[in-house]
């Protein structure tokens, strides 16, 4: 249980940390949510919103940060 625990509070902090950087990237401007790509229908009673375009973005900011940081640790 005791490293239940810990995994649990290492990803709230995670969780934290991304919620704090996509809060300063909505104050600097950067158009997360509103790209190319990111599809939104709004119907009378309905909204749906797919934010692709970001999806993608992040998936591949990510995987260069985990080469990077893999190549870093050799």
């Amino acid at each position: 249980m005791h490293e239940l625990g810990k995994a649990l509070v290492g990803l709230g902090l995670l969780l934290a940390v991304i919620g704090g950087l996509i809060m300063v990237a909505a104050r600097l401007g950067l158009p997360l949510g509103r790209l190319p790509g990111d599809f939104a229908y709004r119907g009378k009673h309905v909204l749906f919103y797919f934010p692709l375009g970001t999806s993608i973005l992040i998936s591949v900011a990510l995987t260069v940060f985990f080469f990077l940081l893999s190549q870093f640790r050799r």
